[in-house]
């Protein structure tokens, strides 16, 4: 009887899988197919075999349509999952790299680069990077010497977020070039995503999240709690710090070219959550998925809702995630005794 509900919650979850890979097509192909420009699904077939000819509807595609709907889908795949990985780590379901300082130490590292002249897709890409890793660890390490609470720990996130911001603001007003360099990354959209800027940050994103996937044991191991982790034999404090990175490279890559995308690490596994559990075998696909899918559509409705004119898709984000996340401390406060 128990091996009967185990394989029907298994069978379950894999239709719930397969129904967050349709999602995702859908959102995909009607990011592809609507605009400004609509494309007909025979256009689109037709251009997808001919390639970037002299028609209107092929150029569109080619050099449009499908560089932004490819970076919305990797940037909220990677988002998503690098949010999960951080809940898990820390244990606390209120974190998320924009919470916890992620976005903002690569917001810093994108305005240093623009206040040097440095453009290069991979210098970019690999300076989000290492400013997203370098904020996840301030977090975490004022967070140990303060022996800090979960909820300390998104306080400290709060509080490295404001310094990162600061230095960052101050950098932009000292060198106008940057703050015209940087807007875009500060509102956060894909407006002007091409081929050049995405490859390399697409290369560390999918790398991430196939890396974060073969570790999806040891992240439930390490979800248990210190003591227990160590006493099944996890290396917690390598673990640990080996999962932060992975989330920081997925934070890092996916700004890089996205720019400042607030909430969809907090909304997104919530979410998942929900739907399929916390298991991290099936939480992390479905997390790619959903994010995927979700910051799709969002960029779709950007582009669609005052049409001609378009909104920035960090603008709608933030208009979505600050009603969720007061939803969320609500939430927490009632289940307190």
């Amino acid at each position: 009887m128990q091996n009967s509900n185990s394989s029907s919650t298994g069978s379950k979850k894999s239709w719930i899988l397969v129904c967050g890979a349709g999602f995702v097509l859908i959102a995909a192909v009607l990011s592809i197919c609507l605009g400004a420009v609509s494309i007909s699904l025979p256009q689109l077939w037709k251009s997808l075999l001919s390639g970037p000819d002299n028609t209107a509807a092929a150029r569109i595609l080619w050099y449009s349509r499908l560089p932004r709907t490819a970076a919305s889908l990797l940037a909220g795949a990677g988002l998503a999952v690098s949010g999960a990985v951080i809940q898990k780590v820390l244990a606390n379901n209120l974190a998320s790299p924009g919470i916890i300082g992620v976005n903002a130490g690569a917001g810093l590292a994108v305005a240093a680069c623009c206040a040097f002249g440095t453009f290069a897709a991979w210098a970019i890409a690999g300076a989000s990077f290492l400013g997203a890793m370098v904020a996840t660890f301030l977090v975490v390490i004022v967070a140990r010497k303060s022996s800090a609470s979960r909820t300390t720990v998104v306080l400290g996130g709060v509080a490295v977020t404001a310094c990162l911001s600061a230095v960052t603001e101050t950098i932009i007003t000292m060198v106008p070039d940057a703050a015209l360099a940087s807007v875009d990354f500060r509102v956060g959209g894909f407006s002007a995503v091409n081929h050049s800027r995405l490859l390399p940050a697409a290369i560390l994103i999918i790398a991430g999240i196939v890396v974060v996937l073969t570790l999806t044991n040891e992240l439930d191991v390490l979800s248990l709690g210190d003591d227990t982790a160590r006493a099944l034999g996890l290396r917690v404090s390598h673990m640990r710090n080996g999962m932060l990175t992975l989330a920081a490279l997925l934070a890092g890559a996916s700004v890089s070219f996205a720019g400042i995308l607030g909430f969809v690490g907090l909304i997104v596994p919530h979410m998942a959550r929900r739907i399929i559990g916390s298991e991290s075998g099936k939480l992390i696909p479905f997390c790619a998925l959903l994010g995927a899918g979700f910051v799709t559509v969002c960029d779709l409705a950007a582009r669609l809702i005052f049409a001609p004119y378009e909104l920035p898709t960090g603008i709608l984000m933030s208009f979505l995630g600050g009603p969720f996340f007061i939803w969320l401390l609500l939430k927490r406060k009632d289940k307190r005794p």
